[in-house]
Order: C-alpha cells, then structure tokens, then sequence
C-alpha cells in the first residue's frame, strides 16, 4: 500500500532541511565560512546594530556558538562590537566593509543552491511550496504550547538531564 505524503510530511521536511543545508553548508565551505557565520552576516546586513541577545534569537543559534561565530568574524575584520549607549552592560553589532562582500557572496549561494533544489518544478510550483511553508510556520508558531504530561518516575536513569537547553527553557517558562 502506497504512503500518504501527508502522514510522511515531518520526515520529508525534516529530510529536504538537512539535504538543503548540508549542500549550502558545502558551498559555504569554499568561502572558508559555516552556516553560522552565514547567519550572522545576513541578518546584521539587514538589522545592523541589533544586540547578541536579538541576534541569537533570529539566528536560532546557541549562545556559545553565537559567542564563537561573532567572536571569529570580529577577528577576521568582517563585523564590531560596539557599547549599547543605552545599556552599558549590552554590546551591539555592526558590520565592517570587509563584511559586507561576504554577505553577497553567501546570498549569491544561496540561490545556487536554491536552483538546484527547485530544478525542474515550475516557478508556480515553487512559489506556491514556499507560500504553504509561509503558511505552516505561521500556523504552527501561532499554536499555544501543548499542557505538559504529569510527572512520572523517568524511566532511564538519566531523567530529566537529557532534555535540550530548549527543551529545559520550555519547561520553565
């Protein structure tokens, strides 16, 4: 009996992401860059002064890769720290000209990459796939987060020390 496409839709999705970034992060490679890296500069080109915190959160990156990939740019002459004058204790991000020639570069790959991907489908079709996943990341970032199961006895005996980061920040908020 053939699947359902849409009873497979996650590992499909899940599938096509990893395949995607991992033929861009290829790519990238050839800039002596990572998908961090690439992040960082795409997103301070377009919000420039934006804090470590702001950047985190649009990057989706963990705090300690996001120190590092800032912390690598910096020293490659490509971005800046600068002191928040409005909170001393925060530090705002800026792009230097060195910076912003990689983040054509990496847009440049980025639709390499993206032709690869959509070879062969019509521009209707491919339009009409990123609007449906518009429309399901909205859907789904929209949903209120699921009541939590009742407390039981874990059942390895590494309990809760397993759980993500985000997994463990859900849970607390």
């Amino acid at each position: 009996m053939p699947m359902n496409p849409l009873r497979t839709f996650g590992f499909l999705l899940k599938d096509t992401s990893r395949r995607y970034v991992g033929r861009f992060e290829q790519r990238a490679r050839s800039l002596g860059m990572t998908l961090p890296q690439c992040k960082v500069l795409v997103y301070l080109a377009n919000h420039e002064g934006m804090s470590q915190a702001q950047l985190a959160e649009v990057t989706d990156l963990e705090p300690m890769t996001l120190v590092r990939t800032i912390d690598s740019l910096e020293s490659q002459g490509c971005l800046e720290r600068r002191n928040d004058p409005a909170d001393r204790r925060a530090r705002r991000l800026y792009l230097l000209p060195k910076g912003k020639p990689l983040v054509d570069e990496v847009w440049r790959l980025v639709d390499v990459t993206r032709r690869e991907a959509f070879a062969g489908i019509p521009r209707k079709q491919a339009d009409l796939v990123i609007e449906s996943l518009e429309r399901i990341q909205r859907n789904l970032a929209a949903l209120e987060p699921l009541p939590l199961p009742a407390r039981t006895a874990p059942s390895s005996g590494r309990g809760g020390a397993a759980r993500t980061r985000r997994e463990r920040t859900a849970l607390q908020s």
